[in-house]
């Protein structure tokens, strides 16, 4: 009986050390929650794919649990996230003073000043770019203390179908007038000239590209930072309501856009159904993945020294991550000059890549441009970044504007008041 539990007992012993280990394998192992709303085929979507790759393998038994969400999911919803117990590590997270700003006035980011000096993040993003990841107290953008990070640069521009201009013999315009010119051709021709998202933010950054045709700095600093009065029926604001509701009737702009989103837009320029489109850098990468029929490129926002862009959305950490050393190591990765040369040659628009490796002509193009942008202190922000709440108020007086219902006096109305009524008192 000695002998056969003298056999039994080492294997006993074996089985317990293995399971032990097991167990405590299973313990050490670390899971990173990181939630982002790009598309996997766009220039950020790849890069940070790179990045989860790259951090995994330089962080042995720590995994990288991966949800994409859509813009709309969490700029609805990231208060009620940032609040609960399934709040991610790390979070792509909308910027400007409605929504990184106002998540940090409730307590639901962490400060990362500290982690941003430490690492050399400030070093890395340009004093322009970087307004978007500083917050005072009150929520405001461009000083106090930063709760994100961005890794890349953004602006609108006019993207342009280059098969159907040469088809109707249009040349690329300079002025805002040309452009005007060139859309007439198009109506002439029975072709509605813009893809518009009514039902989302296209339309409203249609709007704002048109005000900012008559603005100046100050006028964005008064509207945005609340560096002095706003008056929405000045020129800035009027040319751009009236303007908009003139494209609308001279056809430039089709009434049934106020039910179409931004990604219906963006499918239904891909399938050539519209000569040009007018939104942001972030469709670069994916229009290059995704166009197959035909030729296209870019150009400014015709007679514009202002341009909606701002550095790119904010990586953030959410107060009550449990990883959050995990986190800013993950950022970090992102922000690295070899994985930003792979979002810059995605298609984007990096803020730390080495230029010289990025080969496709066109996103030099697209990389000079917001260079220029930046060297004239042309980047104009968003319109709907002021106050809280301020997207909605957008989206539904644009739609109104556009179908006819409502003026452009009462449309400068209707924004003005909601401005005023939500705008930090001092």
């Amino acid at each position: 009986m000695f002998r056969k539990m003298s056999r039994v007992l080492p294997i006993v012993l074996a089985m317990t050390l293995l399971l032990t280990v097991q167990v405590s394998s299973a313990q050490d192992t670390k899971t990173l929650k990181v939630w982002h709303f790009e598309s996997d085929n766009g220039a950020m979507g790849t890069a940070w794919a790179s990045a989860m790759k790259a951090f995994e393998a330089s962080h042995p038994g720590v995994k990288i649990a991966y949800e994409q969400k859509g813009f709309e999911q969490i700029r609805q919803t990231a208060q009620m996230i940032l609040n609960s117990d399934s709040a991610p590590d790390v979070m792509e997270s909308p910027k400007g003073n409605a929504t990184a700003g106002l998540l940090s006035t409730q307590g639901l980011l962490t400060d990362i000043s500290d982690e941003v000096t430490k690492r050399g993040w400030d070093k890395i993003l340009p004093p322009s770019v970087a307004t978007v990841a500083r917050y005072d107290d009150k929520g405001i953008m461009g000083s106090g203390k930063w709760y994100g990070v961005t890794d890349y640069g953004e602006y609108v521009m006019v993207y342009y179908n280059k098969d159907m201009f040469t088809k109707y013999n249009v040349t690329v315009p300079t002025t805002l007038a040309e452009f005007e010119t060139a859309m007439d051709t198009f109506v002439k021709a029975g072709i509605t000239p813009i893809a518009v998202g009514g039902a989302e933010y296209p339309a409203q950054q249609i709007f704002y590209e048109l005000a900012l045709s008559k603005a100046d700095r100050k006028f964005v600093n008064a509207f945005q930072l609340y560096q002095g009065d706003v008056d929405f029926h000045g020129p800035e604001f009027t040319y751009g309501a009236e303007q908009m509701a003139d494209w609308v009737t001279k056809g430039y702009i089709s009434k049934d856009s106020t039910g179409v989103k931004a990604e219906d837009m963006g499918v239904a320029w891909e399938n050539g159904k519209f000569p040009i489109l007018i939104s942001g850098s972030w469709w670069y990468g994916r229009f290059m993945t995704e166009i197959k029929n035909f030729e296209w490129d870019t150009f400014l926002f015709p007679g514009n020294t202002l341009h909606p862009g701002s550095g790119g959305n904010l990586w953030v950490v959410p107060i009550g991550s449990q990883n959050k050393d995990l986190a800013y190591d993950f950022i970090d990765l992102t922000l690295q000059q070899d994985n930003q040369t792979l979002l810059g040659n995605s298609g984007g628009v990096p803020v730390n890549a080495d230029l010289t490796k990025i080969t496709d002509p066109k996103i030099k193009v697209l990389n000079e441009n917001f260079a220029t942008i930046v060297k004239n202190d042309g980047l104009a922000f968003y319109p709907d970044w002021p106050v809280p709440g301020y997207y909605d108020v957008l989206v539904q007086n644009v739609q109104q504007l556009i179908d006819g219902s409502e003026t452009p006096s009462a449309f400068l109305d209707a924004i003005g008041t909601n401005y005023t009524d939500n705008k930090p008192t001092s």
